[in-house]
């Protein structure tokens, strides 16, 4: 049988890393030994999520996906830390419920650069130390409105279809290369997301959603991989919920 891949002393550039998913993809990964470089927009909370994980673990890096140039200071930040970089977790996002014309302009384009462009920048400044290492990862945390947009999400499932699209398009492209391309897409998840753009904070549904562990846990199995093999599309729901 294929071993479990082993992720200590391994090294992981992470978006959207200040609260959720990411903050829990952080903890599980700094837990299984790997190394993180982390990006978010919210400086104290980056400092705080460092602080706890501890410096020889962790660096952050205060960013927007949005810019070019933040993601290469992420990728940058890893590499004069630890000297490589094995995977990138392209995971900030934000979403807002509401009928098409319920936005701004700005509030829809920001949407639409977080998303989509976001991802793309995250993953190209990734690829170059990606691609000189001995196999790499790239997991881009997306959503089941990837496949089946609901109404009142247009926009926002929208950016998570082209999600879908890119990266069925970089598993195809990087794969012969030894880059895996994962896309994790889960249901409703009782996070910040939203809140306050279409959801509440006591939202009567979320006890039955999935936890940001849950989806940190998928993200961390993929990675456990054997370099045999590799998942290309994971959704996730609970058991609560129906699909």
């Amino acid at each position: 049988m294929p071993t479990t891949r082993d992720l200590t002393g391994t090294v992981v550039a992470l978006t959207g890393a200040t609260a959720g998913i990411g903050r829990e993809t952080a903890r599980l990964l700094v837990a299984e030994g790997a190394r993180v470089a982390l990006g978010g927009r919210r400086v104290e909370r980056l400092d705080e999520l460092v602080a706890e994980l501890g410096a020889d673990n962790a660096v952050g890096v205060p960013m927007d996906v949005r810019v070019p140039a933040d993601n290469a200071r992420l990728v940058a930040a890893a590499i004069d830390r630890w000297g490589r970089l094995d995977s990138v977790v392209a995971n900030a996002g934000i979403g807002m419920y509401g009928g098409i014309l319920d936005h701004s302009d700005e509030d829809l384009a920001t949407m639409m650069d977080t998303n989509y462009a976001g991802t793309v920048w995250t993953v190209r400044a990734a690829l170059p130390a990606l691609l000189t290492g001995n196999g790499g990862d790239v997991v881009i945390v997306s959503s089941v409105a990837g496949f089946r947009g609901g109404a009142d999400e247009a926009v926002y499932a929208g950016t998570k279809h082209a999600q879908v699209g890119l990266a069925g398009a970089l598993d195809r492209e990087l794969r012969e290369q030894g880059i895996r391309v994962t896309l994790i897409c889960p249901a409703g998840t009782t996070t910040e997301f939203a809140v306050g753009a279409g959801r509440t904070e006591d939202d009567p549904r979320s006890s039955e959603w999935l936890t940001p562990q849950d989806v940190a846990s998928a993200i961390v199995a993929t990675l456990h991989q054997p370099r045999t093999m590799r998942t290309a599309i994971w959704t996730l729901w609970s058991m609560g919920q129906g699909s």
